[in-house]
């Protein structure tokens, strides 16, 4: 019995110094967890983390946003946003939900990758996105406004627009 407790024992210590990294590794006080590489919170965290009054976003500064990027993302951010060795196949998602108290009633989705500075003449470019800050596009665009009007709307719906597709 002594022996089943000190194995118990060490396995839950064990246990706790590899979790010990991991929480440490977590997401900080706006919703950011860099080693994931994903935003979970309300926009106005996002506002905050950049150095913005926390209503930046008007009245998406309540919505719930969730953001997912990839290392080639970071990569990208960190050399000059035109460089291929660094910028293909960065994607970023953000997913907007303004089905939340004091939202904004929108629930929305975007996919945008990189593309280069050539923009539409890109030989990365996708049929059906459009560009965004110069040497991106977004390839999905879609979701629900009741500030618009009823029903589903898409404003881009590049083919294919599955990350990996185009590098």
């Amino acid at each position: 019995m002594r022996k089943s407790v000190i194995a118990a024992t060490a396995a839950l210590a064990l246990l706790a110094t590899l979790a010990v990294p991991v929480l440490a590794a977590g997401f900080d006080q706006y919703g950011y967890n860099d080693t994931a590489r994903v935003f979970v919170g309300p926009a106005s965290g996002w506002c905050l983390a950049a150095g913005s009054s926390s209503d930046c976003m008007g009245i998406y500064s309540n919505d719930l946003l969730v953001m997912k990027w990839n290392a080639a993302w970071d990569a990208c951010n960190l050399n000059g946003y035109d460089d291929p060795t660094y910028c293909l196949g960065a994607w970023l998602t953000n997913e907007w939900n303004g089905k939340v108290p004091g939202g904004s009633g929108q629930v929305w989705h975007y996919k945008i990758i990189w593309v280069g500075s050539a923009g539409s003449d890109s030989q990365y470019w996708v049929l059906g996105g459009y560009s965004i800050w110069g040497n991106y596009e977004v390839i999905m665009d879609q979701g629900i406004d009741p500030n618009i009007g009823p029903g589903h709307m898409w404003f881009a719906r590049g083919t294919p627009n599955g990350f990996g597709a185009h590098s």
